[in-house]
């Protein structure tokens, strides 16, 4: 075939064409295949099991369109980094639909890593309200709800009946029952997660959030963590180790540390995910039983989570984007996010499954969670997220360990979010 400058300028425009067409986050529009065809699902490890047959149905369905699962580790750091080896690669890319931890969404979006979706593609309104804002970055979505998570207070409730108490909805109330209730009864008071990785980012965002503050303001990311409420948050982890009502084991606990330690008998109160209950509901349990689960307590009141789960996203990359929003469209529909919890344990984005009484009597814990997650709000959003997290975790672990007051510490911590900000 012989090369002209009409020809040339032809195939520009249908290149020019078939960009936009990507980028106006109108999966398929302008290709031979409409877009469709076999995708891959990349997620971090599956624990128990439940996404094989939720996508086998899928491949049954649509066997033109199979939905090949690629499980990466179960860390999610792991999983973060191959992720974003795959999506910086060269033509193409190993993945189509990404599940993506909610604070991952920003950063995928600010790097062009991940394709704006259409809203109207999607039943939006049918998810629990603050789910959605996980999925947004500067106005557009990028991903959709896919699991959400709320930090909950568990408590023994055997222990608060026999002293005639309720669960605290307080701080002054949960570190008076931590201090003097505990020892009576043989245990420690109160403990979250403390090691410095993600678990304590988030646990001290909490303590700042129920304070009335913030980290970062907005999706500018504007530092705003040098602030009395950003300080009594901290204060209020801080006084509770030297006080000696949250143990300084603590601050060597994630999530799976803090569960067995509850679970075992040895705390009055533990902050972690819904997750626990199903573990301290089990054989084997010493509090099987005899705890409970209510919101996070804050200074005044009720306290804030912050909102945890995943989120479903498209591939820049993607060779079939059509199929993979439908995809996405599938696993947030109102039967398969039933399944999502009652097979995979997992709390769903959909709020009507809150209120389904069947699963209520299966998952007490619900309307609890659902009180939290509508009270939750995002980890601070930042195209450098994992900067910004490295940085609280290094800094408040300093201060949970005696090693620096709270307001020095959050004078440093709003130095170094500084130079983040200046270095991007």
């Amino acid at each position: 075939m012989r090369w002209t400058r009409a020809a040339g300028r032809g195939l520009l425009v249908a290149a020019l064409l078939l960009v936009a067409a990507v980028a106006s986050g109108v999966p398929g529009e302008g290709r031979r295949d409409g877009g469709r065809g076999p995708v891959t699902l990349a997620t971090a490890g599956d624990l128990t099991g439940y996404l094989g047959p939720l996508l086998e149905d899928w491949n049954r369905r649509r066997p033109a369109e199979r939905v090949t699962l690629v499980e990466l580790p179960d860390s999610a750091d792991e999983t973060r980094a191959q992720m974003i080896t795959d999506l910086r690669s060269g033509e193409g890319g190993r993945f189509d639909v990404l599940n993506i931890d909610v604070a991952w969404t920003s950063e995928f979006a600010a790097a062009g890593w991940i394709a704006p979706l259409e809203r109207r593609r999607f039943p939006l309104d049918a998810f629990l309200a603050p789910v959605v804002d996980t999925a947004t970055y500067e106005g557009r979505l990028h991903a959709v709800p896919y699991v959400t998570n709320a930090g909950m207070l568990f408590y023994r409730a055997d222990v608060l009946r026999a002293e005639g108490e309720r669960p605290p909805r307080t701080w002054a109330e949960l570190a008076r029952q931590a201090r003097v209730l505990a020892p009576r009864h043989g245990m420690d008071g109160y403990a979250g997660q403390f090691l410095p990785y993600e678990g304590l980012t988030v646990n001290a965002t909490e303590a700042v959030y129920s304070a009335g503050g913030a980290v970062l303001d907005g999706e500018g990311g504007r530092v705003a963590v040098d602030s009395p409420a950003a300080r009594a948050g901290l204060a209020f982890l801080a006084g509770g180790v030297r006080e000696g009502w949250i143990p300084r084991e603590a601050l060597t606990y994630t999530e799976e540390e803090s569960r067995r330690a509850f679970q075992d008998g040895g705390l009055l109160f533990l902050r972690n995910w819904p997750y626990a209950w199903a573990g301290a509901s089990g054989p084997g349990s010493k509090v099987a039983g005899r705890f409970g689960a209510v919101p996070l307590p804050g200074r005044d009141g009720p306290g804030t989570s912050v909102l945890g789960g995943s989120n479903l996203a498209v591939s820049q990359r993607s060779g079939h984007p059509e199929t993979a929003a439908e995809l996405i469209a599938y696993l947030t529909s109102d039967a398969v996010q039933r399944r999502v919890l009652t097979e995979g344990a997992l709390p769903p984005v959909r709020a009507a499954l809150y209120r389904d009484a069947a699963l209520v009597a299966r998952f007490p814990y619900l309307p609890a969670l659902r009180e939290s997650v509508l009270s939750a709000r995002p980890r601070p959003k930042s195209p450098r997220y994992e900067q910004v997290s490295l940085a609280v975790q290094a800094v408040l672990h300093d201060a949970l360990a005696q090693r620096l007051t709270p307001a020095a510490a959050v004078r440093r911590l709003a130095g170094e979010l500084e130079a983040i900000a200046r270095r991007g």
